[in-house]
Order: structure tokens, then C-alpha cells, then sequence
């Protein structure tokens, strides 16, 4: 009995009846800020009639949530990745504190849906993350467009390819209302992720924001915390080596993002599951490149989940013998799941195993020179096996995007970002700016990009990220100078620099960080190598 407490909950309305019940914990992400998670409000009603309707209490607390389309190409970029770990912990206090039975998470935009996870991993309680849908497609000239076509229009404008009154009629029907961006970008990447890890629903989270069927998702999500509750079935039940590994291989064969490199990793760290990097690069060397999505492709989030979503994806791959069954959050497991989808005959949006869009998945992890630690290069988009040219050196995103602008890149350069690691941004700020500006000037095919800094989902062109140890610690790509020569060897794995950097290094000295105090201050002091996700969580026993 704790009556000071049960007063105060009282005064929130809660009665006697409402105290006897579980207390379910409703992390939502709603903000005002970004069309991802605007919508969460009506969401989290429905979620809570779900779990009232089972017999439970919930009580909703928020999470902050930055939008890294509004933030990108500014200082504020740098608040995306960092806001991963303010997310987990002001969702592990909450429910610690207030010692919640159970949690349903309500995410939307792209590090919601991993710092959610990355809570729930902690806490380890019956628990269901629920993830708010994808935008609908915006409409411009008869063609379904996305963010993505915005920011590359940018570079299109720029070079004289679009009119001002163009950019400004595309800008207003690209994104028709809430949702998260429609491509397979990282919000997606990560929502399929985590449905065929276990933690996520299948066939809920992917409906559509705005679709009328989104209500009802949200109704079953409450229902299914309270069944979880009820047996005492909890997040790390889900995250074995197996479910880290069905992830992978869902993001290889939908063309991910490689933001999933960085936040498999880092929940990896939280559930103490070992997950090297290098196992991303054997899977996407063994999984094909199915299905046909954005940014790359010519179909939205929302044709895949009309064509069967996840579960569609997922029979592909059992069909193939690349997945491993497992239980799901829903009580079915996944191979159970992809058997009850229903196929339309002669959709193409995902295709079979024998037929694929590409032979191997969509990325891969290289080592050498510049990168001791590895790197992610995306391959979604392009059949480029070997590049080499001249190292065109920046030490911000902004200098390199004016470059850009001023028409200073030529094709053959090999670009080079860098302090943009998650010490010397700080945050690992994602490049799409950068890379959507090459590409609407013209220079995708022609031009490679290296950055220790991200690139977003949407991001498609030859871009290596995540290079490893980056440039604030005294990582290799802090010694290149302008016209080094850079080698990108696909089928070796290696990312290679014809020059004696090592002669180079007594002339380096290590950066004051840009920050010292407050979040970001906090964050340089704790965060690690991006080769380990970027946690700011220590090594796991092992």
C-alpha cells in the first residue's frame, strides 16, 4: 500500500479500479516538429483502449524526437543520432521510475524507432513497439514522389536543370500529410527490421498513417502488451542471435539503409547479444536484392505493404532457406506469419530469389587503409566493383555542399567529409544534402563520396559512411590531403589511399571537441566507434 502515491495518481483521474490493474507504460513519440510522428496522438487513444479492453491501466508519457529531413544539411543534424540515446533513456527512466508492468512504444521518424528498442531491451518487460506508418506518396507531374526527389531537385536547381516556380510546385505536393518517409529509408529499414526481429507486429506497424486500418493496428497493439503481460513474455525473448540476424537479412534484400549497420549494433550492445560487424557484410554478400523500392527503385512503403509488406519479404526468403523461424510479439512466428500472406499474381514489387534485382544485398563492409575498422558502402543502386580517382578533402558538410553548388567537384573526384563521426560532429550527421545535390547536378555515376558521418536512407550514388576510427580520434582520413589517390575495391573489400600517412601524422593534432558541456559535451565524453554502433552504452560481459 502506498497511499501518498495512489492520491497523486488519483488526482489524474485514475480510481481505485484503474490502480488494481497492470499499469501499462504508452511511450509516444507524437511531435508537432515532423510529419513522422504528428498523427501518434489519435494512435496512442486506440492503444489505450486496446489495453483497457484487456483488463489494464495505461498511462502515456512522451519522448522528444528530432526530424533528420527538417534538421538535414544544418548544425541541427547533429541532435539526430544523439537524440537515439536521450530517447532509450527517458523511456528506460520512465517506466523504471514509475515501475510500469508492461510498455507499448509509439515511434515514428528514424531514431524513435531504435532508441524505443533499445529501451525496451533494457528494461526487458512484456512490451510491443509500434510503429505509426508510412506517408503516402506525394504527386508531381503524374508521378509518385518522396522527399527524396526534393532534395536532389535542390541540385537540379542549382545547376540550372529546374525553374525556381518547379522546385516550389514539387516542394508543396511532395509530402501530402503525416507519415514517415515513404521510401525504404531508414524508418522504414528499421520498422521491417524490428517486425521480423519479433519486437514489432507484423501487418500493423506497416499500414499506412493515414490509412483507415491504422486505428485498429493500434487497438490490437494494446491487446497484444496485455496477452505478453499475461504469459510473461518479454523483449529479449525476441533478441537471440537468430532474430539480429533474420534483420539483417530482410534489410540485404530490400535495398535498407545502412543506418541499420548502426542501430542493429547498438541494440545488439543493449540485449548483450556479440554481433561483429563483419557478419553484416557475409549475410549481404550470400542475400539477393529483392525487392524494388526506394531510393533506388520505383515503388513506395505503400505499394509494398498493399502487395503484403513484410510478411511478403519473409516468404521470399524461407521459400530461399535464408531466414531462421522465431517467435514473434503477435504469438505467431515468423515463418507462420509470411505463410498466411497472400500473393497477387504478377506483382513486382518484391520479387522471387531465382529472378532478383541484384545478386547480393545492399551493402558492404570494407576495411583497409582508410578505414582499419571497416566502413558501410551502399551498393543498393549501383555496379560499380572498383573507383579511383582524387581525394577532394572538406572538413564540414557546408564547405562541401557550396563546393558543390559553385560547380568545384568533377567527375572522377573522390569526395571526402570528414570530422563528422560521432566525437567530431558531434552526432554523425547524415550527408543527403551532399549526395542529393551530386546527384541532381548530374554527377551520381561519376563521383564517389567518403565521410565518418552517416548518409540517410534515402541516400542512393557510390557513398561510403561510418568510416572507422574517424577523424576526431586520429582516424586515417584525418591525414588525406587534397589529390591523394583513393581506391574503392568492391569484390577485395578494401578502401585504400596511395600515400604515407603515417609521415603525416606528427603534423596532426586532435581537435578541441566542439562542445563541452551539455548534451553534446555529455555525449563526446561516452559515445564509441561508429564500428560498434555509435552507443554510448560500455562494452557488454562477455
Amino acid at each position: 500500500m502506498r497511499p501518498p502515491a495512489r492520491a497523486m495518481l488519483k488526482a489524474t483521474g485514475l480510481t481505485d479500479d484503474d490502480l488494481d490493474k497492470p499499469l501499462i507504460g504508452i511511450a509516444n513519440t507524437w511531435t508537432e516538429v515532423t510529419p513522422c510522428n504528428f498523427h501518434l496522438r489519435r494512435l496512442a487513444q486506440k492503444v489505450k483502449e486496446g489495453i483497457r479492453a484487456r483488463g489494464g491501466t495505461p498511462i502515456e508519457f512522451n519522448t522528444i524526437a528530432v526530424s533528420d529531413g527538417i534538421t538535414m544539411g544544418t548544425q541541427g543534424m547533429r541532435g539526430s543520432l544523439v537524440s537515439r540515446e536521450v530517447i532509450a533513456d527517458s523511456i528506460e527512466l520512465m517506466v523504471q521510475s514509475h515501475l510500469f508492468d508492461g510498455l507499448v512504444a509509439i515511434v515514428g521518424c528514424d531514431k524513435t524507432i531504435p532508441g524505443a528498442a533499445m529501451a525496451m531491451a533494457r528494461l526487458d518487460l512484456p512490451s510491443v513497439l509500434f510503429y505509426g506508418g508510412s506517408i503516402a506518396p506525394g504527386q508531381w507531374r503524374g508521378q509518385s514522389v518522396t522527399i527524396q526527389d526534393v532534395f536532389e531537385a535542390v541540385g537540379a536547381h542549382s545547376a540550372g536543370r529546374m525553374t525556381d516556380d518547379e522546385l516550389c510546385s514539387l516542394e508543396n505536393r511532395a509530402c501530402p500529410g503525416a507519415g514517415a518517409c515513404g521510401g525504404q529509408f531508414t524508418a522504414n529499414t528499421m520498422a521491417m527490421a524490428f517486425s521480423v526481429m519479433g519486437l514489432s507486429p507484423i501487418g500493423l506497424s506497416e499500414v499506412p498513417a493515414l490509412d483507415p486500418r491504422k486505428d485498429h493496428a493500434a487497438f490490437r497493439c494494446g491487446e497484444i502488451v496485455m496477452k505478453n503481460l499475461q504469459d510473461q513474455i518479454t523483449s529479449r525473448h525476441f533478441l537471440t542471435p537468430d532474430a539480429f540476424r533474420n534483420a539483417i537479412v530482410a534489410v540485404c534484400a530490400t535495398g535498407g539503409s545502412t543506418n541499420a549497420v548502426l542501430h542493429l549494433l547498438a541494440l545488439a550492445r543493449e540485449a548483450n547479444v556479440p554481433l561483429p560487424i563483419e557478419l553484416f557484410d557475409r549475410i549481404a554478400a550470400e542475400v539477393p536484392l529483392i525487392a524494388d523500392l526506394k531510393p533506388f527503385g520505383r515503388y513506395m512503403a505503400t505499394d509494398l505493404e498493399r502487395e503484403g509488406g513484410v510478411a511478403l519479404v519473409c516468404r521470399k526468403l524461407f521459400a530461399a532457406g535464408m531466414l531462421v523461424d522465431a517467435p514473434t510479439v503477435i504469438g505467431r512466428t515468423l515463418k507462420e506469419e509470411a505463410d498466411e500472406v497472400k500473393e497477387r499474381p504478377g506483382q513486382d514489387v518484391v520479387l522471387n530469389i531465382a529472378k532478383p534485382l541484384k545478386s547480393r544485398g545492399a551493402f558492404a563492409i570494407l576495411k583497409g587503409d582508410l578505414a582499419p575498422d571497416g566502413c558501410v558502402l551502399k551498393l543498393s543502386g549501383k555496379d560499380i566493383q572498383r573507383f579511383e580517382g582524387p581525394a577532394r578533402v572538406f572538413d564540414s558538410e557546408q564547405d562541401t555542399f557550396a563546393a558543390c553548388q559553385e560547380g568545384r567537384i568533377q567527375p572522377g573526384d573522390v569526395v571526402v567529409i570528414r570530422y563528422m563521426g560521432p566525437k567530431g560532429a558531434p552526432g554523425m550527421p547524415e550527408m543527403l544534402a551532399v549526395t542529393a545535390a551530386l546527384i541532381g547536378a548530374g554527377l551520381g555515376d561519376s563521383v564517389a563520396l567518403l565521410t565518418d558521418g552517416r548518409f540517410s536512407g534515402a541516400t542512393h550514388g557510390l557513398c561510403i559512411g561510418h568510416i572507422a576510427p574517424e577523424a576526431h580520434v586520429g582516424g586515417p582520413i584525418a591525414l588525406l590531403r587534397d589529390g591523394d589517390r583513393i581506391t574503392i575495391d568492391v569484390p577485395a573489400r578494401r578502401l585504400n589511399v596511395d600515400a604515407d600517412l603515417e609521415s603525416r601524422r606528427m603534423y596532426w593534432n586532435a581537435p578541441k571537441p566542439r562542445f563541452e558541456r551539455g548534451v553534446f559535451g555529455k555525449y563526446i565524453r561516452e559515445v564509441g566507434s561508429a564500428a560498434q554502433g555509435a552507443s554510448t552504452q560500455p562494452d557488454f560481459d562477455t
